[in-house]
């Protein structure tokens, strides 16, 4: 399938992995790659000589295009930059920021810069800086996510209106139904999180990954808007947040709250009380875990399966 998507990332499929912390390595970001989709490196939850040996080790997994998410947040962003430059990294994914920061300085780099946006607002302004296509992600999305809770159904042709770049949709999508759907409202391509969360090749602990397969509708929420939204599956810390809420907290009690690195205590060390457990909507609609490569040939082939039905109706 060749679209504006693929042939801008010179991959087979209009699919790509979300750069999420604490779960996508060098493993899920190659086998991606190598099943035909693009494969991301979360930088987000990497010290940055942790980074450099997942990009090089990536390069020794696949022959294959594949990229890293950068938060523009990150406290040592610098170093990271350097790190992508430094290992000729092709494709970067920036999200949590202002893209006209590192956009510019990227691309002089020939690298192609992807920002991840949450509004037609932010949308333009990504486009005005240069970059090469957005990310528009509803607020069904996993970890951290906009203010402003658009869903994917209305963000997606919103932002296709306004935009002349390409559009990956973002936000609820783990089956090829849910990839016509994005496809028909007018994105070039989709990323997915939540379904890759949940394989053999994640980095995420089995603890984490099991528990994604128990989440039903209503099982998560999105919360802590005052920091940074964040789209948690309900646990004990989920409570505890929700106790210190019914206190009107500051914005330092909820700092003091979420500051014991919860995200790595429970999606990478598997603590699934204490935890802070990041995954989407959709995750009621994953029942297993499987391989990176048989998640990607499901995607596709009921992607095709079902373009073929609607065209018959």
């Amino acid at each position: 399938m060749m679209n504006k998507i693929t042939e801008l990332f010179k991959i087979a499929h209009p699919i790509i992995q979300g750069g999420m912390i604490w779960v996508s390595g060098y493993k899920l970001a190659s086998a991606v790659s190598n099943a035909g989709g693009l494969g991301l490196i979360g930088a987000g939850s990497m010290y940055p000589d942790v980074l450099r040996e997942h990009i090089q080790k990536c390069k020794k997994a696949t022959n294959k295009p594949f990229g890293v998410n950068i938060p523009l947040l990150y406290p040592d962003i610098e170093k990271l930059m350097e790190i992508v430059i430094e290992e000729d990294v092709k494709i970067v994914f920036t999200s949590a920021g202002n893209p006209n920061t590192w956009t510019k300085m990227l691309k002089e780099k020939g690298i192609i810069v992807v920002h991840v946006v949450s509004s037609v607002k932010f949308a333009l302004k990504a486009e005005k800086a240069g970059v090469d296509a957005v990310v528009c992600e509803g607020f069904e999305a996993g970890g951290h996510n906009g203010r402003e809770e658009t869903t994917s159904f209305t963000l997606i042709p919103m932002v296709k209106e306004q935009l002349k770049i390409p559009v990956i949709a973002a936000g609820g999508i783990a089956t090829g139904k849910g990839m016509l759907a994005a496809m028909v409202l007018g994105a070039d391509g989709v990323q997915i999180g939540s379904r890759f969360a949940a394989t053999e090749e994640s980095s995420a602990h089995i603890n984490f990954k099991n528990s994604i397969l128990n989440v039903n509708d209503g099982d998560t929420q999105l919360t802590l808007k005052e920091l940074a939204p964040v789209r948690l599956i309900k646990n004990k810390f989920y409570e505890e947040v929700q106790e210190l809420y019914q206190q009107k907290p500051s914005i330092e009690e909820l700092k003091e709250l979420l500051g014991r690195a919860r995200a790595k205590k429970g999606m990478f060390e598997g603590d699934l009380e204490q935890g802070e457990l990041e995954i989407g909507q959709v995750a009621g609609l994953i029942h297993s875990i499987k391989s990176a490569k048989e998640v990607v040939d499901e995607i596709i082939n009921e992607f095709n399966e079902s373009k073929y039905l609607i065209t018959r109706v």
